[in-house]
């Protein structure tokens, strides 16, 4: 995975244009021991957690719904929010939204169950 999305222009409209899917997330850089990821939502993913690493979430396009244990967090564009490691949550998207993920190079991206 060394050398993803250096020195090369990342267009991630380009990308979320030409992704018919509903739910997936791509890789698009590692940045030392850290991968920036985009992903493509619509509809809930499953409760789960991360061990050992944090998780940058930001959103491009659209609304994103974080749910934790104890409430949900609404994201719009231009905003982001950091889950720490060991806390369950949930994401959730009623409309395509593309958002951009930071986390460490070990994660695991349909949680530690």
């Amino acid at each position: 995975m060394d050398g993803i999305g250096h020195i090369q222009i990342i267009d991630t409209a380009e990308l979320d244009r030409n992704t018919p899917e509903k739910w997936t997330n791509f890789t698009l850089s590692k940045v030392n021991d850290s991968l920036v990821r985009m992903g493509i939502f619509e509809g809930e993913f499953h409760w789960h957690h991360h061990d050992l690493e944090d998780e940058f979430f930001f959103v491009v396009s659209g609304k994103l719904l974080l749910d934790l244990e104890d409430k949900t967090i609404e994201l719009l564009p231009h905003q982001g929010f950091t889950v720490p490691r060991g806390v369950e949550h949930r994401t959730r998207a009623e409309e395509r939204t593309v958002v951009l993920m930071v986390e460490g190079n070990t994660v695991k991206p349909r949680g530690d169950l």
